[in-house]
């Protein structure tokens, strides 16, 4: 029996869901509200040339987001509609669309990244200059903006406080589901004139990746696949988490990072599981909440975005610079600094666009910690390279691995990037992955490969400073550098404050 359906009112003859990082059909905030409050709904996705035209013509996200397109595109004509596909400047394309097919709002999903708000911006002046309404929705966080805040009303700025809080304020409102297939019959598909076939990617001026020889599905399909595989392995995900040979993370985040999944549904189940015990639920829902926090960190401070620390104080440290950092720069780029640990994640995602979370952190802290490089320099090349790259949680992670950020590591905790190996890769798995040259050193020594015997480098064919590296920078010396830096402009900041 179908379910019982309350009537809604129509409130506009014709409307256009204008999809962006939201590609599903399913509890799609702003699709529902489209359906619920229009005759007509018709539905768009613009690949913006604001953004495209930057990218390099290689790009998987690109091919992500295009085979995401055809799915969503393939489930809207079942249900009667379609997906209108431009190739344009999003904040022209959208305004001229919307009059062309004579709807009177445009409905779509906030975001709140500083591009992506001006662009909204202008799209809602031109809107408004035409007599259209622009609607948004809160739709790829469980809260957003000020939803979570202190007694005081401020936002926060350490995590655990804002856990407590968005813990304490959570119930089932904020997971239930929107019911979009419930009103579907509101879809009309596309003008003659605007039904095409999703562009290909040469169509946009892009060429076809490696992405499907990557485990990686794509689409709502592909999303929901991932899920449910991680599902029959959340209550390890605590103890696996931090092992890249091990299947441990559920690889969901370029799904949450274009909305092929529903994070009310995530949250969902894991917020259900930790009330249950599962404490591997319990650690992956504390991840999806940083993913919050570092949303209202970037709505609250948007200079973050803009190359800014977020405790200023840490913007007056001295970041190597000249040749001799560019050649840092690019030994850490092309995974040649010598560390086998540092050498195989920047592999994997020059490789696949994707890095494990714990490597996340060590080359991070490498990069700022014991190279001495300004993590301005890797956040861009994570978001050049990254196929989850999101903007907040790209910053709040770069942030915190150099100890300028909310919450951040404390600038005296300084990753050892051996130790680290022989803890999170005892049996150098990962390592031999990705870097093929090292796999038949023994165990004891493909953490630090300096430290084998000669007998052992040439059983393994291994010639350091020829088929790999000799490390870059001495770890301990570079520490002691570090703290040296990070002192100095602690020192300060905390005379200053004595005389206050």
């Amino acid at each position: 029996m179908p379910p019982i359906l309350l009537a809604v009112d129509k409130t506009y003859p014709r409307g256009l869901m204008w999809f962006r990082r939201d590609l599903r059909v399913d509890d799609n905030a702003a699709l529902y509200h489209a359906l619920r409050s229009c005759r007509q709904v018709m539905c768009a996705f613009v690949f913006d040339k604001r953004i495209l035209d930057a990218l390099p013509r290689a790009d998987r996200r690109v091919e992500f987001i295009r085979e995401s397109l055809v799915e969503l595109d393939t489930e809207l004509r079942r249900l009667g509609g379609g997906l209108i596909v431009r190739h344009a400047v999003a904040e022209e394309e959208i305004a001229s669309l919307a009059q062309t097919l004579d709807v009177q709002a445009v409905f779509a999903n906030r975001d709140d990244e500083p591009f992506a708000l001006s662009r909204d911006a202008m799209v809602r002046g031109a809107l408004a200059n035409a007599g259209i309404v622009f609607r948004t929705f809160k739709d790829h966080t469980i809260f957003e903006r000020d939803e979570v805040v202190t007694q005081a009303g401020a936002p926060y700025s350490v995590f655990t406080p804002y856990k407590r809080a968005w813990l304490a304020k959570l119930d089932a409102f904020y997971l239930k589901p929107y019911p979009t297939r419930g009103y579907a019959d509101a879809l009309g598909p596309p003008p003659e004139a605007f039904r095409a076939p999703v562009p290909t990617l040469r169509q946009i001026g892009f060429e076809p990746t490696n992405l499907g020889q990557l485990e990686m599905p794509t689409g709502a399909l592909g999303g929901a696949a991932l899920f449910d595989d991680f599902f029959q392995r959340i209550e390890r995900y605590q103890a696996a988490r931090n092992y890249p040979a091990v299947r441990g993370p559920s690889y969901l985040g370029v799904h949450l990072r274009f909305g092929t999944v529903s994070i009310r549904q995530l949250a969902g189940v894991a917020h259900q599981l930790m009330l249950q015990g599962d404490s591997g639920a319990a650690t992956w829902l504390s991840e999806l909440i940083w993913r919050d926090f570092y949303f209202q960190v970037l709505s609250h401070h948007p200079r973050v975005a803009q190359g800014k620390s977020f405790r200023s104080e840490y913007d007056k440290i001295q970041w190597h610079h000249g040749k001799h950092a560019d050649g840092l720069f690019d030994a850490w780029c092309k995974g040649q600094t010598g560390y086998p640990l540092v050498d195989a994640a920047m592999a994997q995602i020059n490789q696949s666009g994707y890095m494990h979370n714990r490597l996340r952190m060590v080359v991070a802290s490498f990069l700022c910690k014991d190279l001495g490089l300004d993590w301005r320099r890797g956040e861009a090349y994570f978001a050049e390279h990254l196929n989850d790259f999101e903007l907040a949680s790209n910053n709040g992670g770069w942030q915190w691995a150099s100890s300028s950020g909310c919450d951040a590591q404390p600038y005296f905790r300084i990753f050892n990037p051996v130790t680290q190996s022989e803890r999170f890769d005892p049996e150098g798995k990962f390592i031999r992955r990705y870097l093929p040259q090292l796999a038949r050193l023994p165990n004891a020594a493909i953490h630090a490969p300096w430290t084998a015997s000669p007998v052992e480098l040439e059983a393994a064919g291994v010639k350091l400073g020829e088929n790999y590296p000799k490390p870059v920078v001495d770890h301990a010396e570079a520490r002691e550098r570090t703290l040296q830096r990070y002192g100095l402009v602690r020192g300060a900041v905390d005379a200053r404050t004595s005389h206050k």
